[in-house]
């Protein structure tokens, strides 16, 4: 499989919420190369890629599988389980689930972060 990167941004509840209203109105364009994924913490974004998470997403690109239950069985990690963190890693783009024939089938979205976070971050939209 390509590489496939992802650009994540760190940035508080409250910034994030003045940035996504900025942009609806107008007031703030961001740019090309800017995060499209954001997480309020570097402890919530640890816990989505967390070691487990990234072993599941090599097994899912190493193995194909058709649907939750054979990941399941590649994996020995509960349906249960895996369904909700496939939810995650899809709310933030990181893996898409088709449904194909009655099954949801996983696909990996992106291999790869870059994180970007620091003072400038804590007030993304030009005064």
């Amino acid at each position: 499989m390509a590489t496939r990167v992802m650009k994540i941004g760190i940035i508080s509840k409250k910034d994030y919420m003045e940035r996504t209203l900025a942009i609806a109105k107008g007031e703030y364009k961001p740019r090309k190369d800017k995060p499209k994924v954001w997480f309020e913490s570097t402890k919530s974004m640890s816990q989505v890629l967390s070691t487990e998470n990234q072993d599941l997403l090599r097994a899912i690109i190493e193995n194909k599988p058709h649907s939750i239950t054979a990941l399941e069985e590649i994996t020995n990690r509960k349906k249960s389980n895996l369904s909700r963190i496939l939810k995650t890693l899809e709310k933030y783009g990181i893996v898409e689930l088709q449904k194909i024939k009655g099954k949801i089938s996983p696909k990996v979205k992106a291999t790869d972060f870059r994180v970007e976070f620091g003072l400038h971050y804590s007030s993304p939209i030009p005064n």
